[in-house]
């Protein structure tokens, strides 16, 4: 049964808060056992369709829990998905203002711009190579509006906090150099994440869903069922292949993918 109305709202309306006065709140799925994946997913459409009325704008989709790993973590068979809005657009050599995230982390990803619109519930790995027009490297910024570990119980956050919180996601750093799918083997892409001149992570983008674009066809095929689709000039973070680092004061993050170029970015 689906959580009632009002109770989504609420939730919508306090994640907003907690990410305006860097206050996590207690997590959903501690004081409402009973929310399921879809009443998270509702969440985070009220939460969407509260900044839209703010006067944001969506420039793109987010995928997350890519890795066979990070869904054993959780306890579930699939990906997650959130919404990219206008104002989490940072570029190569930006200055991340710190005091508008709660607890940060970075991670490598390649994102994917479409030329063209692509839709479900038969999407394919082909089709969304097909509908895309080039591919960046990129970092992401994940944040928690909900508290990581519980207070009370020492619970740590379960899918359904997470997919309500956006799926996590607070920004994302665009390089400059971009690829048309077919001029690398994109299976093969690497980086390396330094944090402070130290290499943190590294990894390769076959590591997600076996390629990147997996993502995008499986996201175009969920969003399917809810009658939506990706449109052209939406860009879509494929999910990382490294794990998440954390951001320290003033920290410099530096991103090597070799013949993709680099990304740097500081938390100010």
């Amino acid at each position: 049964m689906s959580a009632d109305p009002q109770l989504i709202a609420e939730f919508a309306d306090e994640l907003l808060t907690a990410a305006r006065t860097r206050t996590p709140v207690r997590q959903l799925s501690q004081r409402h056992p009973q929310l399921t994946i879809d009443d998270a997913y509702a969440i985070q459409r009220a939460w969407t369709d509260r900044r839209l009325a703010e006067g944001r704008v969506v420039q793109g989709r987010k995928i997350g829990l890519t890795s066979r790993a990070m869904q054993q973590a959780v306890n579930i068979a699939e990906p997650d998905y959130g919404v990219l809005l206008d104002d989490m657009f940072f570029s190569d050599g930006d200055d991340l203002p710190l005091q508008r995230f709660i607890a940060p982390r970075v991670e490598v990803e390649l994102a994917f711009m479409l030329g063209k619109p692509l839709s479900g519930p038969d999407c394919t790995l082909a089709d969304a190579l097909a509908a895309v027009e080039y591919v960046v490297p990129a970092l992401e910024v994940l944040d928690a509006r909900v508290q990581m570990t519980d207070a009370l119980s020492g619970t740590g956050r379960t899918i359904v906090d997470t997919i309500a919180d956006n799926a996590a996601d607070a920004a994302i750093v665009v390089g400059n150099h971009r690829v048309r799918p077919d001029e690398v083997d994109l299976r093969w892409v690497s980086a390396l994440l330094y944090r402070d001149g130290v290499i943190e992570e590294s990894g390769v983008a076959a590591a997600v869903l076996d390629h990147p674009a997996n993502g995008v066809a499986w996201l175009a095929n969920k969003l399917a069922l809810h009658g939506t689709r990706l449109e052209a000039g939406q860009l879509i973070l494929a999910g990382s292949f490294t794990r998440p680092v954390w951001v320290t004061p003033d920290s410099t993050f530096h991103a090597d993918y070799g013949p993709l170029g680099t990304i740097t970015c500081r938390f100010r």
